[in-house]
């Protein structure tokens, strides 16, 4: 690599205002292509960086859900324990619990779906459809 010389030395030179606006556009040529590199370089970085903290975070979501499904096995058993109940039947009433408040979050998801989203906005461009549409009724093109 030490015999390597850079892309400018190994141009021919030119002098005169032709030979500077050349030497320009070498030396912008060089700049970009070794941004580009750079740009590059860095992508694969952090695209490498991002599937890691999106594996993280997918793995930390999982761990999450079995830490939160033993804990309810455990409290289901304590509660079954305590109240000499067989834990069939704390399980079922757990589930159910879980279902009505599942069923609360899509009610209250639904209803948020069906507000129409953006009101102002298509006010708006309907304002400028219409002035457009009078724009061309006033003034008929040549």
């Amino acid at each position: 690599m030490a015999d390597e010389t850079a892309p400018s030395q190994t141009r021919p030179r030119h002098t005169g205002f032709i030979g500077s606006l050349v030497a320009l556009a070498s030396a912008l040529a060089d700049f970009f292509e070794s941004r580009a590199a750079l740009l590059a370089t860095e992508s694969k970085a952090a695209l490498v960086q991002f599937f890691v903290a999106a594996l993280c975070l997918v793995l930390a979501i999982l761990f999450f859900a079995f830490g939160y499904i033993f804990l309810l096995a455990t409290v289901v058993v304590a509660i079954a324990h305590m109240a000499n109940v067989s834990w069939l039947w704390v399980s079922l009433a757990a589930a159910g619990l879980h279902f009505v408040v599942a069923l609360i979050f899509l009610l209250v998801a639904g209803t948020g779906i069906k507000r129409p989203l953006f009101r102002t906005t298509r006010a708006e461009l309907r304002k400028d459809r219409e002035w457009l549409k009078n724009l061309e009724t006033n003034h008929p093109p040549n």
